[in-house]
């Protein structure tokens, strides 16, 4: 049962991919972790030794990750909104942030539509 940074990989899944399902890791610094603990990208989850274990813990301790990485990515959104920039204020609006059209789609970002009704007095 191996749980890394707080967070219970899939046994079934293979370690290259179980490590992505922490914040933070993606498959290519999954990749780099595995080649620098020495562990073969290919075993199971659930087939790891302890001290393989052991290996992942040390090497993912140079990378940023899980809890204090929501903490760091929210706190720069804070401050963005803070200083006023224009980033910071289609955050505030809970718009698209990055250039993305708005007339039609941005759905996502916008919500649900508002109905108008089309009642004539």
């Amino acid at each position: 049962m191996a749980r890394l940074a707080g967070v219970e990989l899939p046994k079934e899944k293979r370690v290259e991919v179980g490590l992505t399902y922490i914040y933070g890791i993606g498959l290519s610094s999954s990749q780099k972790i595995l080649k620098e603990a020495k562990v073969n990208p290919d075993t199971r989850v659930k087939d790891l030794t302890a001290d393989q274990e052991q290996a992942i813990r040390k090497a993912m301790s140079e990378y940023v990750v899980e809890g204090d990485l929501r903490r760091e990515v929210a706190l720069n959104i804070k401050q963005l909104m803070e200083m006023g920039c224009y980033r910071g204020l289609r955050h505030r609006r809970g718009l698209p942030v990055r250039g993305q059209r708005t007339k039609t789609n941005a759905r996502t970002r916008k919500g649900p539509r508002k109905v108008i009704s089309k009642s004539k007095k």
